[in-house]
């Protein structure tokens, strides 16, 4: 099977709870799973372009799956839509509009504070503490488009509760692209109370096989 590569969220990382959930259900079934730190270990630095080629780095120009949560579903997305080698996405509460959305989160004397000083602090979950976060942050990301668009089929599983990216954004999106198929769950913007129901649901949508293929031996007797 096609590789699976797994985009983290917003201050987050590899050990988050979804991405090592998903990381043993694959591969209890043989499929090989990469979850690349997408800072590379410097939050402070951190851009949608280098997240970009940190994903080009881990897809090795290959055929791949990419399967991202929230700011990973964006950047799944906007990656796909340059790159046809990706066969299929898996994006959790995408954060499609994520450019204009983040912008809008701080006041136009916020964001010249933020300027002015280089750097604001904000919450990373993966460290569990506050950590700082560069003004290019801001500045890269407004290259980018709000809502990509790309033609490899889709999945996106969404929380009906999502008030952190509203799930009537995936809906809308879905509703004008006829590759992309939209499930709403019953659960808020982490997804982690409902973990089980979607991995059957991903499962079924990538095909992925119900057991390891094992080689089969023969053997002969003198």
């Amino acid at each position: 099977m096609t590789p699976i590569v797994y985009l983290h969220g917003f201050a987050s990382g590899p050990s988050s709870s979804k991405a090592q959930f998903f990381r043993r259900k694959f591969g209890e079934r043989g499929v090989p799973m990469e979850i690349p730190q997408l800072d590379e270990g410097n939050f402070e630095g951190l851009t949608i372009s280098g997240q970009l080629a940190v994903i080009e780095r881990a897809v090795g120009g290959k055929p791949a799956v990419l399967m991202g949560s929230s700011l990973g579903g964006y950047l799944a997305a906007l990656y796909s839509a340059r790159h046809p080698e990706i066969e299929r996405l898996v994006l959790l509460a995408p954060a499609f509009q994520f450019p204009r959305r983040w912008r809008e989160r701080y006041s136009a004397n916020e964001m010249e504070a933020w300027k002015r000083e280089g750097s604001v602090p904000v919450f990373h979950y993966g460290a569990g503490r506050e950590r700082r976060l560069g003004y290019q942050f801001v500045e890269d990301s407004a290259q980018y488009e709000d809502e990509p668009v790309f033609s490899q089929p889709a999945l996106i599983l969404h929380g009906m509760h999502d008030t952190v990216v509203p799930s009537a954004i995936s809906t809308a999106y879905a509703g004008l692209h006829s590759n992309v198929n939209l499930i709403l769950m019953e659960s808020g913007h982490e997804l982690t109370d409902v973990l089980e129901p979607m991995w059957t649901k991903i499962s079924n949508f990538l095909s992925v096989p119900k057991t390891i293929e094992r080689e089969s031996i023969t053997l002969s007797v003198d």
